[in-house]
C-alpha cells in the first residue's frame, strides 16, 4: 500500500506541477496528504468529513499552530476538489494573527553587514538582495541576463506565486555585477555553487546569519529582513507606495502598507517626556 501510495503522491504533485504551484506548496501539501493516510492507514478517498474533522480538531489538540492546520485543510481541500472532484465540507476558523511589525536594519547597520564580508561573491549577494528587495529564493535563482546595467534593471522570473518583475538595482553595484558575470553566458547562475548550479537557499542564509554575527547587531534579523529593509527605506525617501507594491511583487497592496506603519517621521521626532 505504501508504494501505491508513493505513486499516487507523484501523480498528486504532478496536478500540481500543471495548476503552477510552488515547489515549497507542493512538497508540503504532499506532506500533509502522506501524514493523514499514514493516521488512518487507509486511502484518502476513503476517509469521511467527520474523521478528517477529528483529524484536524487532534492536530489542533497537540498544539500546532493554526497556519499549520489551515495548511494541512487547504492541501487536503486541493486534493477533494482537484483530484476527487469532489468538494470537501470541512471548515475551520481561527483567530486572526497578531500582525508583528517586520524586523528591518537601518541603513547604518545594513552597511555595518556589508563591510563584514571578504569574500565579494557573498557581500553583493546581500547588497543586491537589499538594493532589489530580493526573497532569498529569488536570490540564489538569478542568472546573468536577468541583470540589465545599462538600465539599472533586474529582472526576477517565478517570483512568489510564479509571477515575473522587474525591480531597481543600485549604480554602485555595478563593478562588482561585472567581475562576477565575467566568463559566464546569459544562463549561468550569477551565483553559482562550486559543486555546480546555483548556492542553495540554506547556504545564502548562513551568508546573512554570519554577517550579521559579525556585527554584532543584537536584532533577530533574517534574511527576509534585507526586502524589508528595502521596502521601508524606499517609502522613507518619499516613493509612493504603489510603486514599491511593483517592486516587491505585492498582489495586494495592503501587503506593501504594512511597512508604512514603520515610515512615520513624525513618531521619529517625538521626544519621550522622561
Amino acid at each position: 500500500m505504501l508504494m501505491h501510495m508513493g505513486k499516487f503522491l507523484d501523480y498528486v504533485a504532478d496536478e500540481m506541477r500543471l495548476r503552477n504551484l510552488s515547489p515549497k506548496t507542493i512538497k508540503a501539501y504532499c506532506h500533509a496528504i502522506e501524514e493523514l493516510y499514514k493516521h488512518y492507514d487507509k486511502s484518502p478517498r476513503e476517509i469521511t468529513n467527520e474523521e478528517i474533522k477529528k483529524y484536524l480538531l487532534a492536530k489542533k489538540d497537540q498544539g500546532y499552530s493554526p497556519q499549520t492546520i489551515s495548511l494541512t485543510l487547504n492541501a487536503l481541500n486541493f486534493l477533494f476538489r482537484e483530484i476527487y472532484k469532489k468538494p470537501l465540507a470541512v471548515e475551520i476558523k481561527h483567530p486572526k494573527r497578531p500582525q508583528k511589525l517586520p524586523i528591518l536594519l537601518t541603513r547604518a547597520e545594513i552597511n555595518a553587514l556589508l563591510d563584514k564580508y571578504e569574500n565579494p561573491k557573498h557581500r553583493l549577494l546581500i547588497a543586491l538582495s537589499y538594493a532589489a528587495g530580493l526573497r532569498v529564493g529569488e536570490a540564489v535563482s538569478l542568472r546573468v541576463g536577468d541583470v540589465d546595467i545599462t538600465e539599472k534593471l533586474l529582472f526576477v522570473h517565478g517570483g512568489k506565486g510564479q509571477k515575473d518583475r522587474r525591480t531597481v538595482i543600485s549604480e554602485k553595484l555595478t563593478d562588482d555585477i561585472k567581475k562576477l558575470s565575467a566568463g559566464k553566458n546569459s544562463k549561468d547562475h550569477l551565483f553559482d555553487s562550486q559543486q555546480g548550479g546555483n548556492i542553495t537557499i540554506r547556504t545564502a542564509q548562513k551568508v546573512f546569519s554570519q554577517g550579521l554575527l559579525r556585527t554584532g547587531i543584537k536584532k533577530e534579523a533574517t534574511f527576509h529582513s534585507l526586502r524589508h529593509s528595502f521596502a521601508t527605506h524606499l517609502l522613507e525617501n518619499g516613493v509612493d507606495v504603489r510603486y514599491v507594491q511593483k517592486l516587491l511583487g505585492h498582489s495586494n497592496i495592503r501587503t506593501t502598507q504594512r511597512y508604512t506603519r514603520l515610515t512615520n517621521p513624525a513618531l521619529k521626532n517625538i521626544r519621550s517626556p522622561l
